[in-house]
């Protein structure tokens, strides 16, 4: 291997972020000083540069002069110490509420990953692929996601089986409870697309044309575009975070892992927004 010098694109104030984080996890484990291969400053670096690059992890752990297991065992205690860090969804929206905002965004995202041998059984009682999503022609994780109005992700979702239509994550993961919820009780609405009709008063969908073709309503249609003007902002906080960070474009890891992955990436988007906004 010929080894080279590189640069990434993330603030020093993160990774000394990360560092922290991942001390007080090795002291919180008994760690002892000393007995690791890599200071918590570079552990933490290695795991900033495979969100932010994506790079195998071999050949980045013999960046850092680890061994490939070990590259694997780092990666995963830095991304468990930052989801750790994840606010709960009814925390996430009272903060929202707190903060002024009038509404927030649901939308749902199928992540890429490789193929699967798990299966289940479809609607048919057919035996399908649990991770094939059939929509979007491509294996990978359901993630459920709630943004601001500004399209700053605020909550993302445990990782659900692709075949899973967005409702059907939505509801088992107790998401549309929660949106009904603070629409009733914080005065906090949500704005979706389509595929989440039915899902509850707290949670806004367009109206659908007719089912004999006619055509909707003047009101209607003024108000199904007043909530597309809306709602486009949820599409933003997901690219967002995927054009921040490029391992959540696609993942080899267990894609049962994705939720945690992403949640992580989360609270890196998070921290870095907020630097920003300090002036920096």
């Amino acid at each position: 291997m010929i080894a080279y010098r590189a640069m990434v694109d993330v603030p020093r104030e993160l990774v000394q972020h990360l560092g922290r984080l991942l001390a007080a996890e090795r002291r919180a484990r008994g760690t002892r000083r000393g007995t690791r291969a890599l200071t918590c400053f570079y552990q933490a670096l290695l795991v900033l540069v495979w969100f932010r690059k994506a790079e195998d992890i071999t050949l980045l752990g013999a960046g850092f002069g680890i061994s490939r297991a070990t590259a694997y065992r780092y990666r995963d205690e830095g991304i468990a110490v930052l989801a750790a860090q994840a606010q709960d969804l009814h925390t996430a929206l009272r903060r929202a509420a707190d903060d002024g905002w009038s509404h927030v965004i649901l939308d749902g995202k199928l992540f890429d990953c490789d193929r699967l041998t798990e299966t289940t059984l479809s609607i048919k009682g057919e035996t399908i692929d649990a991770w094939y999503s059939g929509k979007h022609r491509d294996f990978g994780a359901n993630i459920q996601a709630i943004m601001r109005p500004d399209g700053l992700p605020i909550w993302t979702s445990a990782a659900m089986p692709g075949h899973l239509h967005d409702t059907s994550c939505a509801r088992e993961l107790g998401v549309t409870a929660a949106l009904n919820w603070s629409s009733a009780e914080l005065d906090l609405p949500a704005l979706a697309d389509s595929g989440y009709e039915s899902a509850g008063h707290g949670i806004k969908t367009p109206i659908k044309q007719p089912a004999d073709g006619s055509r909707l309503a003047p009101d209607n249609r003024a108000y199904n575009r007043l909530l597309r003007g809306l709602r486009w902002q949820g599409e933003r906080g997901f690219a967002i975070m995927i054009g921040r960070w490029k391992t959540l474009r696609h993942t080899t890891a267990s894609p049962r892992r994705i939720g945690d992955i992403v949640t992580a990436a989360l609270h890196l988007t998070h921290f870095e927004y907020k630097y920003l906004s300090q002036g920096h």
